[in-house]
């Protein structure tokens, strides 16, 4: 990033007779490639999310992890009721941004830097470019802070006793503490699912992320038709055309692997591999979004990328110390952990923390918060309504998409705190 057009170039063009610096150490030709990869990388990485994980029915899911869709889904909402009240009250009038500026929060915190940078085209096409990187911006700003505020708040719930189950970092070898494995440590990337002679483990399974993308795009282009063909020119209503592909990847991955557990007898997709594809994919994607980010849309956004930032932030530690012990009576402290992480811009420091509170995954909190992926990634924190929550705002405006969350806010608090909340589970903490 610091080497980037943004950064470096800006810095050049203000040298005198240093112009060979405008655009940064990357050529133009990397820095236009640059800005397709992140739409790519998050087609692929929601692709595959539910490959190689069997799909348990709904009565299941709703058993372990009820409580924490609950909880998501309010935090989530939430985020989309504090941005539009912003964007009506302050973002819109004070600041001249438009209204769509009021799902940001979401887009950053929840949807992570993943979604931010996967939407760019639909920022584009909304004619609202700079939001691409304030969103962005605000996923940075999530991570950073919700990996720092994390540790304090692991830290203290450890000395209140909350996390019976936690690892105390004295227990952990140097290079654990680093996260690296020792020489002469095995570690296994996954299983080969097929014989190398005939074809590579990991074709066979990228193929199947490639007919999840595929089946993602049959639906998005069907999808497309009937707009098109009835409430489209009917109403003057588009909402399909702006909404990225990778919600309708996911949705095709949960569809393959419904097929592959059905139809075919062999272990040809391994989880751990589809794992490794996730982590490179993310990786390219946050490098490719840092480099391309626009730093002078932030600066020229600077006080309205503090207050969403802020607001985002506040929400998200309300949440935690008001909501998640009211709503997830049974082993709150290691849900709410998890959970805190994936609503400040990443899975990955949820997962870290839980690894600190629960290092041996003897709390329902990880395999609740698998299943609760399965009902709320396709619609929310990166899922359908994300991708489709700013064209909804374009195109109907703030105050009935502000109505809708709303009510959906409030009954999944609700649901929260008068179904989850008042169950007497075994296991709650005090």
């Amino acid at each position: 990033m610091l080497f980037s057009k943004e950064a470096l170039g800006n810095l050049g063009s203000i040298i005198p007779g240093e112009d060979f610096l405008e655009s940064g150490i990357y050529p133009e030709k990397v820095y236009e490639a640059m800005l397709s990869i992140p739409e790519v990388a998050i087609t692929i990485i929601f692709a595959s999310l539910f490959l190689g994980k069997k799909i348990p029915g709904f009565k299941k899911i709703w058993k372990i992890a009820g409580p924490q869709v609950a909880y998501g889904q309010t935090v989530s909402l939430g985020q989309y009721v504090v941005g539009i009240l912003l964007a009506i009250f302050a973002l819109k009038p004070v600041f001249d941004l438009p209204s769509m500026a009021g799902a940001l929060i979401e887009i950053g915190f929840e949807g992570g830097p993943g979604t931010a940078a996967g939407m760019r085209g639909t920022f584009e096409a909304l004619d609202f470019s700079e939001g691409a990187s304030i969103a962005l911006g605000l996923a940075t700003v999530g991570i950073l802070s919700g990996v720092i505020t994390g540790i304090i708040i692991v830290n203290w719930g450890i000395r209140k006793g909350l996390a019976g189950k936690a690892k105390k970092s004295s227990d952990l070898s140097e290079r654990e503490q680093k996260g690296l494995y020792s020489k002469d440590e095995e570690k296994s990337a996954g299983e080969l699912s097929t014989r190398s002679e005939s074809i590579e483990s990991l074709t066979v399974n990228f193929l199947f992320i490639f007919v999840a993308i595929g089946a993602g795009m049959v639906l998005l282009k069907g999808l497309l038709l009937l707009e098109n063909t009835t409430w489209g020119p009917a109403y003057d209503i588009e909402i399909i055309k702006h909404v990225p592909l990778f919600p309708m990847a996911l949705l095709g991955g949960v569809a393959t692997q419904m097929l592959y557990d059905r139809f075919i007898p062999y272990k040809l997709i391994d989880k751990k591999v589809i794992a490794r594809i996730e982590g490179f994919a993310l990786d390219v994607l946050i490098v490719a979004s840092l480099t391309t980010l626009s730093i002078s849309a932030i600066s020229k956004n600077i006080l309205p990328f503090l207050i969403l930032a802020g607001a985002g932030i506040a929400l998200n530690l309300a949440a935690f110390f008001l909501l998640a012990k009211r709503v997830m009576p049974d082993y709150w402290f290691e849900r709410a952990v998890l959970e805190y992480g994936q609503s400040m811009g990443m899975t990955t420091t949820g997962l870290l923390l839980l690894q600190i509170v629960d290092p041996e995954k003897e709390t329902p909190a990880l395999d609740g918060f698998g299943y609760k992926q399965i009902m709320f990634e396709p619609i929310i924190g990166g899922g359908l309504f994300t991708a489709a929550s700013m064209p909804l705002i374009a195109q109907f405006g703030p105050v009935p998409v502000l109505i809708g969350t709303g009510i959906l806010f409030a009954i999944w608090l609700s649901i929260g705190l008068f179904y989850f909340g008042k169950k007497d589970n075994k296991g709650a903490q005090s």
